[in-house]
């Protein structure tokens, strides 16, 4: 999607952009393996989001998302 090559069996969480940016510098800050590390997808566009993927201890791929307007979040 995008570019990246995102897993398709994952468990997400929505969080807010400032939850987002702390949660990216605390994983950095422990050195996670990221699967996608933290960037901005669909920069300027109406679905604009901030996303990165890791794995927790039992292998499951895991997404953190926040939104530029989190009204966008069901837009298409």
């Amino acid at each position: 999607m995008n570019g990246d090559n995102v897993p398709v069996r994952h468990f997400g969480a929505v969080l807010s952009m400032e939850q987002w940016e702390a949660a990216a510098d605390k994983l950095r800050g422990a050195k996670t393996k990221f699967v996608i590390e933290p960037h901005i997808r669909f920069k300027g566009e109406v679905g604009e989001q901030a996303t990165m993927f890791f794995l927790d201890p039992s292998g499951n791929a895991v997404e953190f998302k926040a939104f530029a307007n989190m009204a966008s979040l069901f837009a298409k």
